[in-house]
């Protein structure tokens, strides 16, 4: 069994998070996860899986030149990181912005789940997009 980690332990990991998107490390964002962990934005399906995630948030990354994870409040409910955070991005060379909470359980010192909440229209309507670009909510 994992061995659980101090609630600063958490907050460190999570601004290693943020920092690994800000670099645009797909990979390093992907390792973070258990082997079986999940990536749920709440609107689409979850992304089950180490390897899944990297194809998600990679596949994300291909028109992404930039983005960083604007954290406002990071704390430690019940165990589990709650984060308000802001994203701002340049996409296909369109700055946009959209506001978001996220939830991460760890186990041991990797993400277990992380759970993602915000306007999924606003967006996309961010990303100058007309249609999503995940797949699997169709």
């Amino acid at each position: 069994m994992a061995q659980a980690l101090s609630d600063a332990e958490k907050i460190a990991l999570t601004h290693e998070m943020a920092q690994a998107w800000h670099t645009l490390d797909w990979r390093k964002v992907a390792d973070m996860f258990t082997p079986d962990g999940v990536l749920h934005s709440m609107m689409v399906d979850p992304v089950v899986g180490r390897e899944a995630v990297y194809k998600r948030v990679s596949g994300l990354g291909d028109g992404l030149e930039s983005i960083t994870l604007d954290l406002h409040h990071v704390g430690v409910i019940d165990g589990n990181i709650y984060m308000e955070r802001t994203d701002r991005f340049v996409y296909r060379g369109k700055d946009g912005w959209t506001p978001v909470v996220g939830v991460l359980e760890f186990e041991g010192s990797l993400i277990k789940v992380w759970r993602e909440y915000y306007d999924r229209h606003h967006l996309l309507s961010a990303m100058g997009l007309t249609e999503d670009f995940d797949q699997s909510t169709r």
